[in-house]
């Protein structure tokens, strides 16, 4: 059996309705996981559990708001129930919010805080509580927390974005070493996407442009593959592979960690 074999796995992505979060719900299942997407948006959410489940997959979807604690202690037991049990976490749902420090909104950073901050926080919380000796699974697992190249680097435009995913690094690490300190059994990293044309990608780079910081869009996007070793953006095939490994006994000798997939923006 390969190393990289998710089968029998037991997988929740947050987000997973659309982009980067549909990206790793599909990867983990078409290596084996049985999957529940979890997201806000119930339509696009439960089409791509229905479609997993034409494939073959045990798949489901759940209603989740990751800032609220009421709903992410409901999804778990909901997500365990469906799947008969919990080992793998992606906390993936994320929002981001382009100003110049200068002219920011506190709402918008209050938004990030929130959704990239708290939901990220409430998600290893409740993930560790489900996986722990005595949680609901019980098992011990994998949690894969998405932060970005945006915590490496200064970029402008993005204060607000870098500094909550920068918190995401932070959390991964602390809970790493209380869950190995406790012994959970539970393994916490993280990855840092590069820039990926998704819908949330694409608007960063319109963002930018408007803000006054490039010329035009393609300026924007030409900046940020200039400034990548690999020569391109990322693809959501990139990061969704990255998280299957880090879920994947390939990985089971890692934790604390931060995986850079941004072709070498970051170094």
């Amino acid at each position: 059996m390969s190393v990289f074999d998710l089968a029998g796995r037991k997988a929740l992505v947050t987000g997973g309705a659309r982009g980067l979060g549909q990206g790793m719900a599909e990867a983990l299942a078409r290596n084996g996981a049985s999957v529940v997407v979890a997201d806000l948006l119930d339509v696009e959410g439960a089409a791509v559990a229905e479609q997993l489940a034409k494939e073959g997959v045990t798949a489901g979807f759940v209603h989740l708001d990751v800032t609220d604690e009421a709903s992410w202690e409901a999804g778990i037991a909901e997500a365990a129930e469906l799947l008969g049990g919990l080992d793998v976490l992606v906390n993936n749902a994320g929002v981001e919010i382009s100003a110049l420090i200068s002219e920011f909104r506190p709402e918008d950073l209050r938004t990030m805080l929130e959704v990239n901050v708290l939901g990220t926080a409430l998600g290893i919380k409740h993930g560790l509580r489900a996986m722990r000796p005595g949680g609901v699974a019980g098992a011990g697992g994998s949690i894969v927390n998405i932060s970005s190249v945006a915590a490496t680097i200064a970029f402008p435009g993005i204060s607000g974005y870098s500094a909550t995913k920068s918190a995401v690094d932070r959390l991964t690490r602390v809970a790493a070493a209380e869950a190995g300190k406790l012994g959970y059994g539970v393994r916490v990293n993280c990855v840092y996407p590069g820039l990926v044309p998704t819908t949330m990608g694409n608007q960063l780079a319109v963002d930018m442009a408007e803000l006054g910081l490039f010329p035009s869009v393609e300026e924007a996007v030409g900046t940020v593959v200039a400034l990548t070793p690999s020569g391109r953006l990322g693809e959501v095939a990139d990061m969704a592979d990255a998280v299957v490994f880090l879920a994947s006994d390939a990985a089971r000798f890692i934790t604390g960690a931060g995986l850079p997939v941004d072709g070498g923006m970051g170094s």
